[in-house]
C-alpha cells in the first residue's frame, strides 16, 4: 500500500493495490470531506468483451456453446438462459425427463460456484486471515468439506455437460445425451454423503460473527408455485413486481456510469438486489419444511435486510441443492431420447434463470434459418452494482468514516465480497483509494 499525504488542505489519498478473493479487476474510489462522505465510486475498469456481438449470425447450438465461455463459475446459468430464449422462439417444449435434468445440472453450479465463495472468498474475512490456506490452518475440516462440496457440484455439471468448465451437453429441446444409470447412481451415493456436510455447513456459517448491519432495498427474483426458484417462473420483488420475463426491460432500465465499463442497472429508477439473499427473501415459503426449521433454529428471520446474511443464504441454497438434485436423481431412468426435434425459425425469445449471483436474462431474435440477428444479455453483477455502491455508502458511514484507511478498505472489501462480483472470470485486484480535505 502507498501513501500520499498532502498536508496543505489535509488530503490524504491513499492506494491499496490488491485485494484477493475478488474475481476480476475493480476499484474503489472514496473522497472525504469535513467526516462526510463526498463521492463514492465503484470502478469497473476491464475492457469490453463483446460477447453479444459474437452472437450475431451464429445457428442455436453455437450460440448455446459460446454463452458457456462467458463465465468459467456460471457456464450452466448462461446456456440455460440462452437455451429457454431459443426455445421460446422455435416452440419447443423439453421433456419433463429433461426439464428436471436441467434443474439437477443447476444444482451443480449452485454446489460449486457457492461453495468456493463461502470457502475460499469470503470465510476468511470473519476469521482475521487473508486466505483459504490460512483458513486450513485454523479449520481444515471445513476447507476440505468446501472443496468436497465444490466438487460434486463439478460432477453434477459433469454428468450432463460432459465436462464442469464450458460444459457442452445442452441442445435446444434437451441435452444431447443421457448419462448411464452406473454414472447417476455414482454421483447419487456422493449426493447421499454430502447431505451431513451440507448440514454442517450451514451451522458453521451461521456460527460466524456477521456484523448487524441492516438496510433499506429491494429484492428481485424469479418465483414459480411450489418450488425454490432455478429454472423458471415470473419475475416478482418486494416492492410489489409481478412480471413475465418478457415483460422485465420496461421496468428494468441498464446504463452506462462513466466509471465503469460494466454496465449499471436500475428498477424503475431504483437500484435492486439479485441472488440468494433476494431469492431467500422472497421465496423461503417454497424452501423444504426441514430446511426452514434448520434456519429457524441458527437464528436467520426472513425477510432479512443485512447483505452480510448473504454468506447463511448460499449456505441455506447448497442445503437445497444437495438435497433436490438427491431427490431427482434417485429414480433416475434412461429416456427413450434426451431431446426433442425442433424447427429453426424466425422469432425473438426471453430466458430467464437464477444463475449463483442472480437474475439472468437473455433476448434474441433470428432469422428465417433461425441464426441470432440481435442478442442482449443483462447479467447479474451489473444489476447489483448500484446496490453495491448504496450498501458501501451505507456500510461505511454506519462504521465511522474517520476510522484509520485500512480499517475502511477491509470493510469495503467485505462489503463487495457479499455479493459475490463475478467482474471476469478471473481474480485479479481492487484499488481502493481515499481521499480526505
Amino acid at each position: 500500500m502507498s501513501e500520499d499525504r498532502k498536508l496543505e488542505g489535509r488530503k490524504i489519498r491513499i492506494r491499496v493495490p490488491v485485494l484477493a478473493r475478488v474475481e476480476g479487476e475493480g476499484a474503489l474510489d472514496l473522497s472525504i470531506e469535513n467526516g462526510m462522505l463526498s463521492e463514492l465510486r465503484l470502478e469497473i475498469y476491464e475492457p469490453p468483451r463483446f460477447f453479444e456481438q459474437f452472437l450475431i449470425g451464429n445457428p442455436a447450438q453455437d450460440v448455446i456453446d459460446r454463452v458457456a465461455r462467458i463465465c468459467g463459475i456460471c457456464p450452466v446459468a448462461y446456456q440455460m438462459s440462452a437455451v429457454q430464449a431459443l426455445e421460446a422462439i422455435y416452440g419447443v417444449e423439453p421433456s419433463l425427463w429433461a426439464q428436471a435434468m436441467r434443474r439437477v445440472m443447476y444444482c451443480g453450479e449452485w454446489l460449486q460456484s457457492h461453495s468456493l465463495h463461502i470457502h475460499l472468498l469470503a470465510a476468511p474475512d470473519f476469521f482475521g486471515v487473508n486466505s483459504a490456506a490460512e483458513l486450513a490452518r485454523l479449520d481444515a475440516h471445513a476447507v476440505r468439506r468446501g472443496l468436497r462440496l465444490q466438487g460434486l457440484g463439478n460432477a453434477l455439471i459433469a454428468l450432463f455437460g460432459g465436462r464442469s468448465v464450458h460444459p457442452v451437453g445442452v441442445r435446444v429441446g434437451g441435452f444431447h445425451s443421457a448419462p448411464s444409470l452406473v454414472d447417476v447412481s455414482a454421483v447419487t451415493e456422493r449426493l447421499r454423503e454430502a447431505r451431513t456436510e451440507a448440514d454442517e455447513l450451514l451451522r458453521w456459517v451461521a456460527s460466524w460473527s456477521l456484523p448487524d448491519d441492516n438496510q433499506d432495498f429491494t429484492s428481485l427474483a424469479l418465483r414459480h408455485p411450489g418450488e425454490y426458484p432455478i429454472l423458471r417462473g415470473r419475475l416478482v420483488s418486494d416492492a410489489g413486481h409481478d412480471l413475465p420475463i418478457d415483460q422485465f426491460d420496461t421496468h428494468m432500465r441498464e446504463f452506462q456510469a462513466p466509471h465503469s465499463t460494466a454496465l449499471h442497472a436500475l428498477l424503475d429508477d431504483k437500484p435492486y438486489l439479485v441472488g440468494p439473499l433476494a431469492r431467500l427473501n422472497l421465496n423461503a415459503d417454497c424452501l423444504p419444511d426441514e430446511l426452514r426449521a434448520l434456519l429457524a433454529e441458527v437464528g436467520l428471520e426472513l425477510p432479512s435486510r443485512n447483505m452480510f446474511h448473504s454468506a447463511l443464504a448460499r449456505a441455506a441454497e447448497i442445503w437445497l441443492a444437495v438435497n433436490e438434485a438427491l431427490s431427482i436423481l434417485q429414480d433416475y431412468a434412461v429416456p427413450d431420447s434426451p431431446y426433442v426435434e425442433h424447427q429453426p425459425c424466425e422469432g425473438e425469445g426471453v430466458g430467464c434463470t437464477e444463475a449463483p449471483r442472480g437474475v439472468l436474462w437473455h433476448r434474441y431474435t433470428t432469422d428465417a434459418n433461425g441464426n441470432v440477428k440481435t442478442a442482449r444479455i443483462v447479467p447479474p453483477t451489473s444489476q447489483n452494482q448500484a446496490r453495491i455502491e448504496d450498501d458501501l455508502r451505507q456500510s461505511l458511514l454506519r462504521l465511522g468514516l474517520d476510522k484509520p484507511e485500512d480499517e475502511l478498505r477491509l470493510h469495503g472489501e467485505k462489503v463487495i465480497r457479499n455479493y459475490d462480483p463475478c467482474i471476469s472470470c478471473a481474480t485479479h485486484f481492487l484499488r481502493l483509494r481515499v481521499v480526505r480535505s
